[in-house]
């Protein structure tokens, strides 16, 4: 029995230049494969800057390169392989479902809990002035 479309290898996908449900998802699947690229970035320059310096600069700077774009190949693959795109193309699909706050709504609701905070640090300051008053007076903290 053939696999379908959604249940091929991870490895059929890997090595195929073609693109799953091209127009479905496509902001999510962008923007997952840019975090996926941002992260091999930063790892092959993690990776350069703890290559051994007897290696010639030239070296490092290829491995480094190698890395990301084998990074961004997979990267690419990923966000096209047919399980993971439909779950995206899903996940793109909620996201529109969902009611998002308007900017007065949004505003108000950060004053609120920037006003809380700011309470619960005095609060918390009061404490810690009446024990250092409490264990001064009792003579166990010599200040």
């Amino acid at each position: 029995m053939a696999k379908s479309k959604t249940g091929q290898a991870f490895s059929a996908t890997l090595v195929s230049g073609g693109l799953y449900k091209r127009n479905q998802g496509r902001l999510v699947r962008q923007l997952t494969a840019i975090g996926l690229v941002a992260i091999a970035i930063f790892g092959a320059y993690s990776l350069y800057n703890a290559l051994p310096l007897a290696m010639s600069p030239g070296m490092q700077k290829g491995i480094a390169v190698a890395v990301v774009v084998i990074s961004t190949w997979l990267a690419y693959r990923v966000v096209n392989f047919p399980r993971f795109a439909d779950f995206l193309i899903s996940v793109e699909a909620e996201i529109g479902k969902v009611t998002w706050a308007t900017w007065d709504q949004l505003w108000r609701s950060t004053a609120v809990v920037i006003v809380l905070m700011v309470l619960l640090a005095l609060l918390l300051l009061a404490f810690d002035i009446i024990w250092q008053w409490f264990f001064r007076l009792i003579r166990f903290l010599q200040i």
